[in-house]
């Protein structure tokens, strides 16, 4: 056991993953040091809720915690993240899960995270933290280890939404944007480093808006930096698509913004949306995308579609399917519908989870089935490419190009944070394959 020692583990999305960062950033600096599960004091869970599967994988492994450490009286576990907070009473799930819990913090309790351990080395136990006022977590600069290439930087929590099916809000909470000026800072610090390609990272980038800056002004001071760098926007929802294009259309002209778009749309019936509170029609949105792709023609687009919702019946998912069948997105995200604990969707007829898994392979299907030919245009195509890390075979290289796609460049053993010419000579499916120029 190494003393002042945590290990961290990180469930869900990239604000979670952000997270995690900060936390690592605030402990280093704090006098903590890194270290394996086996040898840390402090072992801290980074939990996720947006899915029942990965809510009974965190819950099991806390379990399978609490009965490994239970009896070791200098080991310390700290519960983090989402899972605790989606409904009123779930922290005593939490509790009852794993009994031997040392503190259970909520999104906002980071910078308190030294003191706690110290609390917690003082002989107290199942602590519950809840902070008083959130932070602006875009502040806390991050250092990452050498050699790393990707960043994240979170720029909001929460969102504006109330969407039935989902249970973050209530972790989350409403939207708070973070100071430009402190994202700038932040995202120099990491360029610094070394990193080449940085996420921005919300629950909603689209609701953005700090001052009078909006996401557009952010993204183009971020563009002007003076560093060689990829720039990944996060999720925006349908809404900022439909009402901000221009400013989406400003975002993908910049030179360093990844033409890529991911755009959780779950369901291509306006009566399961209404159902859902999403507010828009997938005309709306057809509509817009069009646009997008006669500017964009190499637009990389990423959906989310929730199959099953309560009381979708099959002219529903037909229009989803024929939705799908239209976007012919790069990326899609299926989720079998389960009803999550304190939303409106848990107390609306479920459907039989039969019928939900048949209607989750036969989108998959449709999605497989597009991809066979969708990158077809790209063949011959020459261009930089940033190498991110090893490819799948030996002397093997995976990057992206501008638009995002997935490249993969045979015969190669140079550095990684590079950009290299390429050319795509071989295409399968959602993937390109090229080599040096």
């Amino acid at each position: 056991m190494l003393e002042n020692s945590f290990y961290i583990e990180t469930y869900g999305c990239t604000s979670n993953k952000a997270d995690s960062y900060i936390i690592t950033n605030i402990l280093r600096n704090s006098g903590f040091t890194q270290a394996k599960l086996e040898d840390a004091q402090f072992i801290i869970i980074n939990t996720c809720a947006v899915k029942e599967q990965t809510e009974k994988r965190i819950l099991e492994r806390l379990k399978s915690l609490h009965e490994k450490y239970n009896n070791i009286t200098d080991k310390y576990i700290i519960v983090a993240g989402c899972l605790p907070h989606i409904s009123p009473n779930y922290i005593d799930v939490v509790k009852n899960t794993i009994p031997s819990f040392s503190a259970i913090i909520d999104l906002d309790n980071f910078k308190d995270l030294p003191s706690i351990f110290n609390e917690i080395k003082q002989g107290k136990k199942n602590l519950i933290y809840k902070s008083k006022e959130f932070i602006d977590k875009s502040e806390i600069l991050i250092t990452h280890p050498k050699g790393k290439i990707t960043g994240i930087i979170p720029i909001s929590e929460g969102c504006l939404g109330s969407c039935t099916y989902c249970c973050v809000k209530h972790a989350r909470g409403k939207l708070k944007c973070y100071d430009p000026n402190n994202i700038i800072r932040n995202l120099e610090h990491q360029l610094t480093q070394g990193i080449k390609q940085i996420y921005l990272t919300s629950q909603d980038c689209g609701v953005y808006q700090y001052d009078g800056t909006q996401l557009s002004d952010l993204v183009n001071d971020i563009n002007n930096l003076g560093f060689e760098f990829f720039l990944r926007i996060g999720m925006v929802n349908p809404s900022f698509l439909i009402k901000n294009l221009e400013q989406l259309i400003s975002i993908f002209k910049l030179p360093k913004v990844y033409q890529f778009l991911h755009i959780p749309i779950q369901s291509g019936s306006n009566r399961i949306l209404m159902k859902m509170q999403r507010k828009y029609l997938i005309s709306d949105i057809v509509d817009k995308i069009d646009i997008l792709r006669k500017e964009f023609p190499a637009l990389t687009i990423s959906t989310d579609i929730i199959c099953g919702f309560p009381g979708e019946t099959e002219y529903d998912f037909l229009r989803t399917e024929n939705l799908i069948k239209w976007l012919k997105p790069e990326i899609l995200n299926i989720s079998k519908f389960t009803p999550r604990p304190g939303t409106e969707a848990k107390k609306m007829k479920q459907l039989n989870s039969k019928i939900i898994k048949d209607r989750s392979m036969r989108l998959s299907t449709i999605f497989r089935n597009s991809l066979e030919h969708i990158n077809d245009t790209w063949i011959n195509w020459e261009g930089e490419v940033i190498l991110l890390h090893e490819g799948n075979e030996p002397s093997q290289a995976f990057g992206r190009n501008f638009a995002y796609k997935n490249v993969f460049l045979e015969g190669y053993d140079g550095d990684f944070g590079t950009y290299k010419k390429v050319r795509i000579d071989r295409i399968e499916g959602f993937n390109l394959y090229g080599k040096l120029i």
